[in-house]
């Protein structure tokens, strides 16, 4: 059997809690946890952990950071020695896991996906950029968090992933409240339709459906993807005219349809 990595955890917020929970239950981790509140750190003791009376006291292989934002990151990494692995659960901007890295931290950009609900359950998705060796230090803890662990690529690359795929998202949310605005307008109940989006959404993977090819570039005739693009093209070209047509008719503003009818075809490399 082998020896049991010791893992800090930092920061046990609405998502930072339950995923040291989820260390916590795990074999093979020796859990120690700080955070400036005192109920998370007695739960989590309760749970098995052993708490610390500050971030330099954590006696450990890996730290685990899910704080607010990059100053708070910064202010943890100040206190974890440079031979531990610093993984970086927060989303950041884009340059802060380089710059802790040129101050001479062991990085791991990490950044979740999935919410509280993800992390109570372990099966967040966890986007990893960092050495692979650091990465093999780690990697026993993330899997205990996620249930899709991706390493990304090099220092940076999990937080860029993690950008990209919160542009869908909220992009995607965006246009929630311009389908919204137009339902109400037709007279449709919207706690009806919010239920119909997240049913078929369930079946067909949303937005993530179409992402499967590794080129955004055009698509050449004989290639498979042109044929099922196309369809989706077609579709989604002939339905959004119809929604501007109705919106248009109903006096609703939907700027992202009328951005989306031009650029899909592109878009999808046709």
């Amino acid at each position: 059997m082998s020896a049991a990595i010791r893992v800090g955890f930092v920061g046990l917020g609405n998502i930072g809690r339950p995923m040291a929970l989820r260390l916590a239950a795990a074999e093979a981790i020796d859990l120690h946890v700080y955070d400036v509140a005192p109920e998370p750190v007695a739960e989590l003791v309760a749970a098995g952990a052993t708490a610390a009376a500050s971030v330099a006291e954590l006696d450990v292989d890996v730290v685990c950071v899910m704080v607010r934002d990059d100053d708070q990151v910064r202010a943890v990494a100040a206190d974890v020695p440079h031979d531990r692995v610093l993984v970086v659960h927060s989303t950041v901007a884009p340059g802060t896991p380089a710059e802790l890295a040129a101050a001479g931290h062991r990085v791991l950009d990490a950044p979740v996906s999935g919410g509280p609900m993800g992390a109570a359950e372990g099966s967040l998705a966890i986007m990893v950029g960092g050495a692979a060796d650091a990465f093999a230090v780690a990697r026993a803890a993330l899997e205990a968090m996620g249930s899709k662990v991706v390493h990304a690529g090099p220092v940076g690359a999990g937080t860029r992933m993690k950008l990209a795929r919160n542009l869908i998202h909220f992009v995607a949310f965006t246009a929630v409240t311009e389908a919204q605005r137009l339902a109400e307008a037709a007279g449709l109940d919207l706690v009806a339709l919010g239920e119909v989006v997240r049913h078929t959404d369930a079946i067909t993977g949303g937005p993530g459906a179409i992402m499967y090819r590794d080129t955004t570039a055009p698509i050449a005739p004989d290639d498979f993807w042109h044929g099922v693009l196309s369809h989706v093209a077609a579709l989604g070209e002939k339905d959004l005219g119809f929604a501007i047509a109705l919106a248009d008719e109903l006096g609703v503003d939907v700027p992202l349809a009328r951005e989306a009818l031009p650029r899909l075809g592109k878009g999808l490399g046709l």
